[in-house]
């Protein structure tokens, strides 16, 4: 695991496919009716035989794979007539044969196996899947043709296809700093690498390879020095006569030829392709670089990713009339997905993904049907059209995955004594950036939580956190005992524990045994939660409650401090109450962290409390000071109501289950007890109403940044007027500032 490793480790690559292509039989004439296109098939990755390989469908003009979520021998049939063979031998998962790009066509695909079309099948519907290309189906066909089937699937002897590109940089191994930027282009051959003849090389081509590569943009290159480089060299030339427009997301869209036989005496009048990259603001190193990335940050983006595990992933939002926004995903295509990836500093796009694969958005939804050319520099310059309501729902919000640059992260990070690949005690490299043998060591658990968790997972390329451990006596199977890594505080965003703030090398833990060493357990989704803020300025009212009513809350401790002494049971407390409605909007449901043993008896609600603090009630003044004690609430979690075709699953009655299933929300209305804010010493004024939903981050989530609702309210000392309920990132950032500075409102009505 050391500072050891071949190119390929070292070096970004990425699969690109071989493909074989079949259309499918025509069928006799029917009855007259507009046909459709008909559906081409085709096998594709490698290592493979002519008779088997990832199957790719031609539908909607647009090559796009298969699931292999319930696959079946019976689809692999079906398919292989479609390919002209007879039969299936066999079938594959996983993407065996390499990962596809663009489109998954059909997921949970069900064909009885007599069909004359894949159309003919049960499916999800075209385009319809919650699959990753890591799911790509393959098929071994019989090798016995079907009689009079004219279309070949033969593969050439000469291997006529690429497989992975890489850029190989001429600086020597020790001086060498990732992302790798600069360097000659080669692709796979064989069991080596070969070059790319330049003749006819532009910056098209170059700009194809940095989008390859995870990076924005191309700039010129000093060809003599490499002029110099390859005199000492032995090359293997095997593709010449590249040419790209500049907009295909891999270097096997574009046209190019190969060498065929003896390539010694190829590529006399050039020298192998070399192509230099851009680097967007995430990767940039050095003075240079930071000064742009600041003139860049300088305007707020009008652009951003929500909701993805991994950095350059994520359900695409936009920003317009101070409000970000979703997209519908009607005609969204890699082209459109790639000015997004771009834009926002990554390469080009791996996937271009519909039906809120990356979870559902809140608020507008503001462009449909976008068509972007690829030149493009921003979203917006692209053709869109805006939306009414009836076109889109967010359950159509699109998203993107976006080629990064490889920067060896997950080498420094590895799990040890989990029962499965996503769980076990984090154990992290040290000293490897100066050249020498890494050592390995454990993270001191002190102060360990979800956040550090979710950057773990981040780094292991694990998809989410489901729980920050502070303590692992139970996965020690590992020989490292040393703590190397201590006071790890992140925000949640980094993309490696070392970017996270620690105590460095002087490592300061209480308890250094292995037994507290922290963990995590990682999950490909998860939840999140969100508040409904409108319901909160529609049902919030003042009341003045007696006090003779109000002992069940105070034993609670609902009401502020100043009731303790208040002539109990004369008198009564000033109340600001609303109703909570809280949506799971994310991929997987939202459970306590507290098993039943610990859950608590709430005397006033006549049930079990699963989370001793949800959420926080706070009423501050503008510029952020609390003046009402923020109650922290205990909550019941349980599914009240749920979306079309979501069948509720948690319930607090009778000791239940607790949690939010997806697509379902918990209702805490208005009028049952603690469901308020005790304004009893607030004076007469304006203020912010704030709700902050797992404000300790004790249950993890995709996404912390939508857990907070504010709302502007005007006090009078006698009637409260609350508006302008929004989620904490919902608005600009101008946007956001004038809210704070809201100086109050000037009529009764509520905007």
């Amino acid at each position: 695991m050391g500072s050891r490793g071949t190119w390929a480790g070292r070096e970004l690559l990425v699969l690109l496919s071989g493909v074989w292509l079949c259309a499918a039989q025509p069928t006799p004439p029917g009855p007259t009716r507009s046909p459709a296109p008909p559906l081409k098939f085709r096998l594709a990755g490698y290592p493979r035989k002519h008779n088997e390989g990832r199957v790719e469908v031609f539908y909607n003009d647009e090559w796009g794979t298969i699931c292999d979520d319930d696959f079946t021998l019976a689809n692999a049939h079906v398919l292989c007539r479609h390919l002209g063979f007879v039969a299936a031998t066999g079938w594959a998962h996983s993407a065996k044969y390499g990962k596809g790009i663009g489109r998954i066509w059909l997921d949970n695909l069900n064909c009885a196996g007599g069909e004359k079309s894949v159309g003919d099948c049960k499916h999800r519907g075209w385009g319809n899947s919650d699959c990753s290309h890591e799911e790509d189906a393959g098929i071994i066909c019989k090798d016995e043709r079907i009689p009079g089937f004219k279309d070949s699937n033969v593969i050439e002897t000469e291997q006529s296809h690429v497989e992975e590109v890489r850029l190989r940089p001429v600086v020597s191994g020790a001086r060498r700093q990732l992302p790798v930027t600069e360097g000659i282009v080669e692709v796979r051959y064989k069991d080596g690498w070969a070059q790319i003849c330049d003749q006819g090389w532009d910056s098209r081509n170059s700009r194809v390879v940095c989008g390859m590569m995870g990076f924005p943009a191309e700039k010129k290159v000093n060809r003599n020095f490499y002029k110099l480089f390859m005199e000492r060299q032995q090359l293997n030339y095997r593709l010449h006569s590249v040419s790209c427009m500049g907009t295909e997301v891999h270097l096997s869209m574009c046209t190019f030829e190969f060498y065929r036989g003896n390539a010694s005496a190829a590529c006399a009048a050039g020298t192998p392709a070399v192509v230099s990259c851009v680097p967007g603001p995430l990767f940039a190193t050095g003075n240079g670089h930071k000064k742009k990335q600041r003139q860049q940050q300088q305007g707020q983006p009008r652009l951003r990713l929500k909701g993805g595990a991994k950095v350059g992933e994520g359900r695409v939002e936009v920003l317009k009339s101070s409000e970000w926004g979703t997209i519908c995903d009607d005609r969204w295509n890699l082209l459109s997905a790639s000015v997004v990836c771009r834009e926002l500093g990554f390469g080009s796009a791996k996937e271009a993904l519909t039906g809120a694969r990356m979870g559902q958005g809140t608020g507008p939804i503001h462009m449909n049907e976008v068509q972007c050319l690829g030149t493009e520099k921003s979203l917006w310059s692209c053709p869109f059209k805006n939306i009414t309501q009836e076109d889109c729902k967010h359950t159509e919000d699109a998203a993107v995955r976006c080629n990064v640059p490889y920067m060896g992260y997950e080498n420094l990070i590895r799990l040890s004594g989990g029962r499965s690949r996503f769980e076990g005690r984090v154990e992290v490299a040290v000293g490897a950036a100066d050249g020498e043998q890494p050592r390995w060591g454990l993270v001191c658990g002190e102060g360990w939580g979800t956040l550090e968790a979710m950057v773990a997972c981040r780094q292991l390329g694990l998809g989410f956190a489901n729980h920050g451990l502070q303590e692992t006596w139970y996965w020690d199977a590992s020989n490292v005992t040393e703590m190397v890594l201590s006071g790890v505080k992140c925000a949640g965003h980094e993309m490696s524990l070392s970017h996270c703030q620690h105590h460095g090398t002087s490592v300061n833990c209480r308890n250094t045994g292995t037994r507290f060493a922290a963990g995590v357990i990682c999950s490909e989704t998860a939840s999140d939660l969100l508040l409904h803020a409108p319901l909160v300025q529609e049902t919030a009212y003042i009341e003045d409650r007696p006090l003779h009513m109000l002992y069940c809350a105070a034993e609670e401790n609902c009401l502020s401090s100043s009731a303790r002494t208040a002539n109990w049971p004369y008198g009564h407390r000033r109340l600001l109450r609303f109703s909570s409605q809280i949506h799971n909007n994310g991929r997987a449901d939202f459970r306590p962290k507290a098993g039943r043993h610990s859950w608590v008896w709430h005397e006033c609600h006549r049930h079990y409390h699963s989370m001793d603090i949800f959420t926080h009630y706070d009423i501050l003044t503008p510029n952020g000071t609390r003046v009402a004690e923020g109650h922290k609430a205990s909550f019941c979690l349980e599914d009240t109501e749920c979306e079309e075709d979501v069948a509720k699953r948690y319930e607090c009655a009778n000791f239940g289950e607790q949690g939010i299933t997806v697509g379902c929300w918990d209702l805490y209305r208005h009028d049952i007890d603690c469901q308020w804010i005790d304004i009893t010493d607030v004076k007469p004024g304006n203020y912010i109403l704030q709700v902050v939903i797992n404000p300790n981050f004790e249950v993890a989530e995709s996404d912390f940044t939508n857990n907070a609702m504010k709302c502007n309210c005007k006090y009078d000392g006698h009637r409260i007027w609350v508006h302008s309920c929004h989620i904490g990132d919902a608005l600009s950032e101008e946007a956001s500032k004038r809210f704070e500075q809201y100086p109050g409102q000037l009529n009764n009505q509520i905007l």
